[in-house]
C-alpha cells in the first residue's frame, strides 16, 4: 500500500508539474545555441516540481496518514476513553483558536501520536493505542496538547515551504554540476549526453542527503515550539511528565512509518553524525527547555 501511495503520489506532481510549466510556456533548459545552460528557465523548472512536490504531500498527508498507520477513524464515541478523547481534543482545540481536527487511533505498541493537514481548521490527530493504554490522562492530554500545537503554529504549512525551497536549490546546483561534468569534463559539445544525467542524479542524492539536516534543523526548532504550547494549554507540569513518560518508553520498537516520523511527539534518539538528521531534540533537552 505504501508503494502504491508513494507512486501515485509522484505521479500527480508530475502531472500537476507539467501542465504548470506548460502554462507558464517554460521549455528547455539549454539557451538557443544548444550549449549553454539557461538558468532562468532551470531555477523556474526546479522551483515547479520542488514545490509541486511538496504541496502534494501536504495536501495528500492525511489521506497518506490514514492508510500508512492504519488509523481508525472515531467518527461517534463508542465508550467513555473515545469520548474523553473526543472532548480534550475538542476543548484544546478551542483554547487555541483553531477547529476540531478529525481524530483517530492507530494501532501501535508504541506511545505516539501525530498531527498533519494542510489546513489549521481541518486538521487530523492520530495518537496510538499504546499511548492510551498506558499513559496517565493528565499525560495524554499534554500530549494532545503538543499536537494541538503543532496545528495551532502551522508547522505542517512552514516545513512544506522550507522542504520546497530545499527541493528546488538540490535540483538546480545539481543540474549545474551535471552540466559542467558534461560540458568541461566530458567535453559534449551539444545537448546533454549520459554525463549529465549520471551526475546530476549523483549530486542530487548528495545534495539532497546534505541539504536534509537544514529540514531536521527547522524541524527540530519546531518541537520545542510545540512543547511551550503544550505546556500553555495542558500545564508545563503536565508537558514535562508526558515527556519524561515517553524517555521510559524508548525501548519500545519504534512503529511510525518513516513518512509520519515528523509529525510524531517523539523518535528514537540518534547519536553522532546521524544526529544532524534527526527531526526531534533529545527529549532532555526539551524537558530542560521546559523547566526553565
Amino acid at each position: 500500500m505504501r508503494i502504491v501511495l508513494f507512486l501515485l503520489t509522484n505521479l500527480a506532481i508530475i502531472l500537476v508539474a507539467s501542465v504548470t510549466l506548460s502554462l507558464l510556456g517554460v521549455g528547455s533548459t539549454l539557451q538557443a545555441n544548444g550549449v549553454d545552460l539557461d538558468l532562468g528557465n532551470l531555477l523556474i523548472i526546479c522551483a515547479v516540481f520542488g514545490f509541486m512536490g511538496s504541496f502534494v504531500s501536504l495536501l495528500l498527508s492525511k489521506f497518506m496518514a490514514k492508510r500508512s498507520t492504519g488509523l481508525q477513524m472515531i467518527e461517534q464515541a463508542s465508550n467513555a476513553d473515545e469520548q474523553w478523547l473526543m472532548d480534550t481534543v475538542q476543548e484544546l482545540a478551542t483554547e487555541a483558536g483553531i477547529g476540531m481536527p478529525e481524530v483517530g487511533i492507530f494501532p501501535a505498541e508504541q506511545a505516539n501520536a501525530f498531527a498533519t493537514g494542510w489546513n489549521k481548521n481541518n486538521a487530523l490527530v492520530g495518537i496510538s493505542l499504546g499511548l492510551l493504554q498506558r499513559f496517565r490522562r493528565e499525560e495524554i492530554r499534554a500530549v494532545l496538547a503538543h499536537e494541538i500545537g503543532h496545528i495551532a503554529n502551522g508547522d505542517m504549512v512552514t516545513l512544506t515551504l522550507i522542504q520546497g525551497v530545499v527541493n528546488t536549490f538540490v535540483m538546480f546546483f545539481a543540474r549545474i554540476i551535471g552540466h559542467f561534468v558534461d560540458r568541461v569534463i566530458l567535453k559534449n559539445e551539444e545537448g546533454h549526453g549520459i554525463g549529465y544525467f549520471v551526475a546530476s542524479i549523483v549530486a542530487e542524492l548528495v545534495l539532497g542527503i546534505l541539504a536534509s539536516t537544514i529540514v531536521a534543523w527547522f524541524s527540530r526548532r519546531r518541537e520545542f515550539r510545540a512543547d511551550e504550547m503544550g505546556a500553555r494549554l495542558a500545564g508545563n507540569f503536565a508537558m514535562i511528565g508526558a515527556l519524561q513518560r515517553l524517555k521510559a518508553e524508548y525501548e519500545v520498537p519504534d512503529q511510525m512509518p518513516s513518512t509520519m516520523t515528523a509529525f510524531g511527539i517523539s523518535s528514537h534518539l540518534k547519536e553522532g553524525f546521524m544526529a544532524a538528521f534527526a527531526t526531534h531534540p533529545p527529549l532532555d533537552d526539551r524537558i530542560a527547555a521546559l523547566q526553565k
